[in-house]
């Protein structure tokens, strides 16, 4: 597992595998209920398999610990 951060724009990335493809995600499945200012979508493959989680606003989402590990980007 890989998360990356990207401070400016408050986003992570939470990678579940070593190497995602590009396109390999072909579906991505919003969650509701994270919080007010987040959105979080669950990156998917062809056949089912969780690839990734992307998490908009995380800052307010994500635990500071969480995201103080993360590598940048």
């Amino acid at each position: 597992m890989h998360i990356e951060y990207d401070r400016e724009n408050d986003t992570a990335y939470v990678s579940l595998v070593e190497h995602i493809a590009d396109g390999a995600a072909v579906r991505q499945i919003p969650v509701d209920g994270v919080g007010v200012d987040a959105e979080v979508f669950l990156d998917v493959d062809a056949s089912g398999r969780l690839l990734g989680i992307e998490v908009i606003g995380a800052g307010g989402a994500l635990p500071v610990e969480v995201l103080r590990g993360a590598s940048t980007g």
